[in-house]
């Protein structure tokens, strides 16, 4: 059964949530509250697959690991998986992190920047084509791994995620293509802005993203949104006033 609703992401859940103490349902949701705790649990540290693939394949293939891990967030379940598996290695060789989320439902930057420590709802007004980043507030499981651990923090304009997904769609010569949804992009596009961007040098210096740097961005999502996916990476709907090389 699917129930299509006018809600936002965490009303939905809500919703999902009271039907299924209603009506006796398993719910499974990697989100937290208070008394839901052991499978959002659960899927967080399914999410450490992905670091741990990542790596595997990274050694197969002579690459160092990491020095810098980009993460996209919702609720940052998946973020703080990935993090919190990474992070837990010699401070020494940690990598840099940077939590990445759409401007319009940036709670765990709101957090990090006002929350004192405790995770800050937002209000998530659904305008972002970041659909699968579209949430407002953070999972609480997850939130202190983001806090104690990330060192930078941004949300995104929603062309940041579109140059992203023309970024992967037509790679440099040799690369492989990739197709990519806007929430899978997002830092690939942040990091295109970071690394030409002239008023980002200092930044780019502060963050120690040198030729040397070894960056690990994660892909989690395909063309879920043909139409959408079309219009950016052909028709180039959502231009950056910045960046100028991957316009059809």
């Amino acid at each position: 059964m699917v129930r299509v609703t006018d809600c936002s992401y965490d009303d939905t859940v809500r919703l999902a949530a009271s039907d299924a103490a209603r009506n006796g349902w398993t719910l499974i949701q990697d989100t937290s509250w208070t008394g839901y705790e052991t499978v959002p649990t659960w899927i967080i540290q399914g999410y450490t697959t992905l670091a741990a693939e990542a790596l595997e394949q990274m050694a197969q293939n002579g690459v160092s690991s990491p020095t810098h891990v980009f993460l996209q967030a919702g609720v940052g379940s998946m973020a703080g998986g990935i993090l919190g598996c990474l992070a837990d290695t010699d401070a020494r060789s940690r990598p840099v992190f940077s939590i990445v989320e759409p401007a319009s439902a940036a709670c765990i930057h709101a957090s990090a920047k006002y929350g004192n420590g405790k995770p800050l709802a937002v209000r998530a007004d659904g305008s972002t084509i970041m659909a699968g980043l579209n949430c407002g507030e953070p999972c609480p499981i997850t939130w202190p791994v983001l806090r104690d651990f990330a060192g930078y923090y941004f949300s995104c304009p929603d062309y940041v995620a579109a140059e992203g997904m023309r970024a992967y769609a037509r790679p440099l010569p040799g690369d492989p293509e990739i197709i990519s949804g806007e929430s899978g992009a997002v830092t690939l596009g942040l990091l295109l802005h970071i690394m030409t961007m002239p008023s980002f040098a200092a930044l780019r210096a502060r963050m120690r993203l040198t030729r040397d740097a070894v960056i690990l961005l994660i892909n989690t999502e395909g063309d879920t949104a043909p139409e959408c996916y079309k219009a950016i990476v052909e028709k180039g709907a959502f231009p950056s006033p910045f960046l100028k090389g991957h316009a059809p």
